[in-house]
């Protein structure tokens, strides 16, 4: 339908893993907008059908049939390359062909009146986002162009700038890419919609813990909210946790049990697979307000019969005990970065369908030793009545303004630490993890040798001391430099994260008149699961990484002080004695042998310091004799001739042997 008038204000979307939700700020409300079924919320389902595209419930009822062409999960694959792992552990349980496409790109193959296509996730995406979109515009009656659009917090710069890419194809501008658990704190601190009705902490701060538990990712934020002041403290989490891999250990459960009890293997047989995947989603959703449920399939047994097994709430928190204590740490994890303690926190709210499994309510109840936890906001809802809240407050829209958002400032932080590699691989953060953004922050640096005209610029994200533990993000080379002795430029390097959490690097030299920008391309930045990966290393890793550190500076101070005796050797007015240059030939290559071979194999810092320090200080003693050689006062340089012509030198009492 085509709308004559449009829509001057922006909605909110909460694009979900498994269902999707769009709301509205108007007059000092929120208005949760209903699909064309009535629904508030919508499944981010899109079905390829007998020539048909069709989205959501009808998409869903398909799946749940075993029908092909019904694609969902794109906000798992959105943002990834085909080889990452996560594709590829995800890709058995997808009963759609998924594959890769140019530059590893991961793409969706999908028959459509007898054609094949090939989709990238944010097609998928778009095709929820536009079906919304349509949503909101039969509410309004009348045509919707802007949105506030929201993500995991976790999410990275490849997998937000995926997202605006569906955004732009479903014909929608996206003011803001916004975090989850930050929309849901909106939600709950203003008390709007489906919150309390009253701004919470306005008499003092109020420390809020958001459980984002949805579909299929996970975040845990940290939330002070002080008089409209929303400042994210600390995030933590996993976009690639959430109930569909609760589903998936109860779906093993089951295939498990079909083959052993009946000899089939329904992993087989895509559709049947499908139908049992929606049988289980269905009876996780049952045990969260009962104690025990009979799953049953049909179509599996070769007799006709149905299978059917007896499933108690027990038996599900079994099987996912490990998803359970994960979510536990992820929460420890964010306490810790915010600097706070369990008595800190005022409230925790639960945000996302997952969130409302018992088991982890008990779990939650007995770590903030609370008697209940926050239920004055929607699971489902709160994400979106958050982005129409920000979405209200980016627009100029008269009908959108209120005194409840007019004061409302918003805080979010950066989830990983960026820097620059510096002398020998070290990494020299200059933006830590959970920074506040929009952020700026400048460092100095200058030339490592004398007269350099360029230098090169090596930015990494990452949590560990060494760049090659690190992630890459991108490079630039500062050419053009002033011409001087190592130290005296002054490089300036600029980092800037805006208020979507997208980097810009920027590097000056002054008296050159020389600049250089990085604008950090989206394919350099990292999974979500790596991400993970790297914070957890981290703490894992801290013993190696000290010893690597060591090895690192063992090196660096050995290779320069060879440097020196080998300069000093060539600046000598005549040629070494033989018995100092038969030291020298034998100190020089062992000590370059023992860097090669046998420093790498030194497992704790100590023994690295120790044996150092020992073949420094023979260095050392090494570059006195030199020295003494070439001004003439060391009895060493009183040549006399040997017999059969050489130069011999007669021995001196400091003259003893020494060992490398």
């Amino acid at each position: 339908m085509s709308y004559a008038e449009e829509f001057d204000g922006a909605i909110g979307v909460d694009l979900g893993t498994t269902y999707s939700c769009v709301a509205v700020f108007l007059r000092g409300q929120v208005e949760v907008i209903p699909n064309d079924m009535g629904n508030r919320t919508t499944p981010s389902c899109v079905a390829f059908y007998n020539g048909d595209v069709l989205v959501g419930d009808a998409a869903k009822s398909l799946l749940g049939r075993g029908a092909t062409g019904v694609i969902f999960d794109a906000k798992r694959m959105i943002g990834h390359r085909f080889s990452d792992k996560s594709i590829q552990e995800d890709r058995p349980r997808w009963p759609f062909p998924v594959s890769a496409g140019d530059n590893d790109k991961t793409q969706i193959d999908v028959q459509f009146k007898g054609e094949e296509l090939h989709l990238a996730p944010e097609q998928i995406s778009a095709k929820v986002l536009a079906y919304l979109k349509e949503c909101a515009e039969r509410h309004l009656g009348k045509r919707v162009r802007k949105a506030v659009i929201t993500v995991p917090a976790y999410f990275n710069d490849a997998q937000r700038e995926r997202t605006k890419a569906a955004a732009t194809i479903a014909g929608l501008e996206p003011l803001r890419i916004l975090n989850e658990p930050t929309a849901a704190a909106l939600c709950y601190g203003l008390g709007i919609g489906s919150g309390t009705g009253e701004q919470q902490g306005a008499d003092k701060p109020h420390n809020v813990v958001v459980f984002d538990f949805g579909g299929g990712t996970f975040d845990v934020s940290v939330i002070t909210i002080d008089c409209g002041s929303f400042a994210v403290r600390a995030t933590a989490g996993d976009t690639h946790l959430g109930g569909q891999d609760i589903d998936s250990k109860l779906l093993q459960f089951v295939l498990k049990d079909i083959q052993n009890r009946f000899q089939v293997n329904v992993a087989e047989q895509p559709r049947l697979l499908a139908k049992a995947r929606t049988v289980c989603e269905r009876v996780k959703r049952t045990l969260s307000h009962s104690t025990t449920e009979e799953l049953a399939l049909d179509g599996v047994l070769a007799n006709g019969e149905e299978y059917t097994v007896p499933i108690s709430r027990a038996k599900l928190e079994e099987l996912n005990a490990s998803l359970f204590e994960q979510c536990m740490r992820v929460v420890q994890r964010a306490l810790k970065d915010a600097g706070m303690k369990i008595e800190d926190i005022d409230e925790v709210v639960l945000v996302g369908g997952s969130s409302r499994i018992p088991k982890l309510n008990e779990m939650l109840k007995a770590f903030f030793k609370k008697e209940k936890l926050c239920n004055s906001v929607h699971p489902d809802e709160a994400v979106a009545i958050g982005a129409a809240v920000q979405a209200s407050i980016l627009t100029t829209s008269p009908e959108q303004q209120s005194e409840k958002t007019a004061s409302v400032v918003l805080m979010d932080v950066v989830p990983l630490s960026i820097g620059v590699e510096i002398d020998n691989g070290k990494f020299d953060v200059i933006i830590p993890r959970n920074t506040t953004i929009p952020y700026k922050a400048t460092k100095e640096y200058s030339t490592v040798e004398d007269y350099q005209e360029d230098v090169d610029v090596y930015v990494y994200e990452g949590e560990r001391p060494l760049t090659k533990h690190n992630h890459k993000l991108g490079e630039f080379t500062l050419e053009g430099i002033t011409r001087a002795k190592q130290g005296v430029p002054t490089i300036t390097v600029t980092f800037s994260i805006d208020a979507n959490g997208l980097l810009t690097i920027t590097g000056t030299e002054e008296v050159a008149n020389k600049k250089q920008t990085l604008v950090v391309q989206n394919d350099e930045r990292l999974s979500e699961k790596e991400v993970q990966e790297m914070i957890e290393t981290a703490k894992k890793f801290s013993r190696e990484d000290a010893v690597d550190g060591a090895r690192a500076a063992a090196k660096r101070d050995l290779e320069a002080a060879l440097e020196t005796l080998s300069a000093a050797i060539v600046a000598m007015p005549q040629p070494p004695s033989v018995k100092l240059q038969k030291r020298l030939d034998a100190f020089v290559p062992r000590t370059h042998e023992w860097i090669a071979r046998q420093l790498p194999s030194y497992t704790t810092t100590a023994e690295v310091e120790e044996k150092t320090k020992k073949i420094a200080k023979l260095a050392k003693k090494a570059l006195k004799k030199v020295q003494k050689e070439a001004s003439g006062d060391a009895p060493a340089a009183k040549r006399h001739r040997s017999e059969n012509g050489e130069d011999a030198a007669p021995k001196s009492s400091d003259d003893s042997d020494d060992e490398s």
